[in-house]
């Protein structure tokens, strides 16, 4: 059963490179979430003014990484 989440940490270079790689892991996609800006650069992003948040949508297998393992995963790797 495939199925997707999508996490917040500060930085989502770090999260996605945590979950690549992961069995039960499809996909990872980085981006941002809220603010005003519409669709605002990196280097936006980065000075704080847009209000975005950035985040990591994972895709993922829950037969093979269920959900609350993925969590487990996210809560040990979030700064």
């Amino acid at each position: 059963m495939i199925e997707i989440a999508t996490f917040g940490a500060g930085c989502f270079w770090c999260i996605e490179a945590c979950f690549l790689g992961v069995a039960g892991i499809v996909d990872v996609k980085p981006g941002y979430t809220g603010g005003q800006t519409i669709n605002p650069s990196y280097e936006e992003i980065c000075t704080g003014t847009t209000g975005h948040a950035e985040v990591a949508q994972i895709t993922f297998d829950a037969t093979i990484l269920p959900f609350d393992q993925l969590l487990n995963m996210f809560w040990y790797v979030h700064d």
